[in-house]
């Protein structure tokens, strides 16, 4: 088979397709619930298949072609197969409703849309006819009888297969020019409508060469790497590390069944690579302690003496230096005590590199997992950029700092404190609105990513907050509301919290508790609740989290310190609107549903 010049992922594709043949790329959990390997060999049958079938239906080189689907081995097929044909994917959040997939299918131009199930095919049909270009819907799930316009996967894979194309499908691929629109991926619209980030193959092509150099030792043992796949594959994050990344070095990725059963698939995979936001560290991290706070008074005793071990064991680890003497005694048992007990009750024992991105990920957060000897790396990019831009190195991890900047990458602070980037892998532009793309740049070309940051002495940056969420108090203060929810996370007690203040005369705060951890403190403080309202509003719970802000807050000035707060009593998530499908804050969302707890912690003339 022809070897293909690699400019493009499908290229890519093709010739690791051709050199590991029966070994699996993938694996997924079938209808028996045990994980089921697919072979490289297999994933081309079906891809080239798939690209049979969308050539036979007149998808063109530059046809635009939505991916509506969670996380599994279809949704690389079907990537796949719209790349090597030439043509766009672009891909829909699964969590998105019917009248957000109309606005991305409409403004993109789309004239096909896969789909994974009968909820995501009916979403569509609801809306199908304001979608005048959409031609035909195809979906990965069976369903009972034949609906007009709608094909099912098996049968487009048998027509494929019934009209084969070969010189074709390789000569589409040959055709691909490193800059031409490999997708459009929409931005989760914290503020506004979503926009259109147009990536090129050579952006994606690019930032997986630009990973590879962060640590060529990690990718040569490819073999060797297993990864758990379990953030959305719509959103650049994935798509890149978790999955473009792999492939590309022939590492074999598991699917994950949704973030629910993450940690159950976490202790049946035991993966070598994960790839996160800082959500899931923050999950675990408050298991664990509430599971601790329950525990008989000796084992408590043993954890958090391990735990002091696993603080001084943070120099040792984050520079790669050898542990000694008594120390390295102390340190391997605790390891062999707990650590290695708690990383295999996790499916954490074999972890070598986690990554964690997307968001902020706290200092206490990242150093639980470090001191125990977990490596996470914490890096930086946006959907604009590929994403990564920034990581951490494994033999130098600075915790609170998201790294340098990846080969061939300019970072720079510009006005304002904001971080500015120049790169192979920053986007073409937004889709049909070059009003926004020519704001997202500066006039010598940096795109401008919305962040404030600093860079220290080794070129380690550090967000500090982003320009968008800057309060400015009524007393004319700007303050980053995301350095002091970091702060406060902290806290075992708090889950989540966004800071409230623009325009008023103090910050304040809304605060999500970590239920386990709250729940386990009142039982043993003899604190009684039939319910999670009724324990928010016990006193001795506020002052509980009274105590816990004013302890994290000490560091802050007198303005950025927070004066009155209201605990929630749910948690927030995307399915209630207050999170992204990136699992961001949504403050808009926040402000306007919580309005009326806000206005009760300004009461007039204070």
């Amino acid at each position: 088979m022809a070897r293909f010049e690699e400019k493009s992922i499908p290229a890519v594709f093709q010739n690791r397709a051709e050199k590991f043949g029966e070994r699996a790329i993938c694996a997924f959990k079938n209808a028996r619930g045990v994980y089921e390997d697919i072979s490289w060999n297999k994933m081309n049958t079906i891809v080239r298949n798939l690209g049979y079938f969308l050539i036979a239906h007149g998808i063109r080189p530059g046809d635009k072609v939505a991916l509506f689907s969670p996380n599994r081995w279809e949704w690389w097929a079907t990537d796949l197969a719209i790349l090597s044909v030439g043509a766009v994917n672009v891909p829909i959040y699964a969590t998105n409703s019917a009248e957000e997939s109309r606005y991305i299918l409409d403004n993109s131009d789309a004239v096909m849309c896969f789909v994974a199930t009968k909820e995501h095919l009916d979403k569509i049909l609801e809306v199908r006819g304001k979608l005048p270009n959409l031609r035909e819907i195809v979906i990965f799930d069976p369903i009972a009888s034949p609906i007009e316009g709608v094909v099912q996967f098996e049968d487009a894979l048998k027509e494929g297969a019934s009209k084969q194309a070969p010189e074709e499908f390789d000569r589409r691929i040959n055709e691909i020019k490193a800059p031409d629109l490999a997708t459009l991926i929409y931005t989760s619209g914290t503020t506004g409508p979503p926009k259109g980030v147009m990536l090129s193959h050579n952006n994606f092509f690019a930032n997986v060469q630009q990973i590879y150099n962060v640590d060529p030792e990690l990718f040569n043992r490819a073999d060797e790497l297993t990864f758990l796949s379990f953030l959305p594959l719509a959103h650049s994050f994935e798509r890149t590390c978790g999955y473009y990344t792999p492939m590309s070095f022939g590492m074999k990725v598991y699917f994950a069944e949704d973030f629910s059963k993450i940690l159950q698939n976490l202790q049946e995979v035991r993966p070598v690579c994960i790839v996160s936001v800082p959500r899931l560290y923050e999950k675990i991290h408050a298991g664990i302690l509430a599971k601790v706070a329950t525990a008989p008074p000796v084992k408590k005793a043993l954890f958090n003496w391990a735990m002091g071990l696993a603080a001084k064991n943070l120099p040792y680890i984050c520079n790669e230096r050898p542990r000694t003497g008594w120390f390295a005694f102390q340190y391997n048992l605790a390891d062999k005590l707990i650590f290695k007990k708690l990383k295999a009750a996790l499916g954490m024992d074999r972890l070598e590199f986690a990554f964690s991105g997307g968001g902020p990920l706290s200092v206490s957060d990242a150093e639980f997992f470090l001191g125990m000897g977990i490596k996470v790396i914490e890096g930086f990019g946006l959907t604009e950029t590929s994403p990564v831009t920034n990581t951490n190195k494994r033999h130098k991890i600075k915790p609170g700092t998201v790294g340098v900047a990846v080969k061939d990458t300019i970072v720079k602070i510009g006005e304002g404190g904001e971080i500015l980037i120049k790169g192979p892998q920053v986007m073409m532009g937004y889709y049909k609105n070059p009003e926004a793309t020519k704001e997202a740049f500066t006039e010598d070309g940096f795109f401008r990513t919305g962040d404030i940051g600093e860079i220290d002495k080794d070129g380690y940056l550090k967000i500090t907050g982003r320009l968008k969420d800057i309060i400015v108090t009524s007393g004319g203060k700007n303050i980053s509301p995301q350095n002091i929810e970091n702060s406060l996370k902290a806290s075992k007690f708090i889950e989540q919290v966004a800071v409230i203040g623009d325009n008023r005369k103090y910050l304040s705060a809304l605060i999500v508790p970590a239920f386990a951890e709250l729940e386990s403190w009142a039982r043993e403080n003899g604190v009684e609740f039939s319910n999670r309202k009724q324990l928010v509003e016990n006193q001795k719970v506020k002052d509980l989290y009274a105590r816990e802000i004013e302890e994290n807050m000490k560091d802050y000035a007198r303005v950025e310190q927070i004066r009155k707060f209201a605990l929630l009593d749910k948690e927030w998530s995307q399915e209630t609107d207050e999170l992204t499908p990136t699992l961001k804050l949504k403050r808009r969302v926040i402000n306007q549903k919580y309005a009326s707890i806000i206005e009760s912690l300004y009461p007039p003339g204070d």
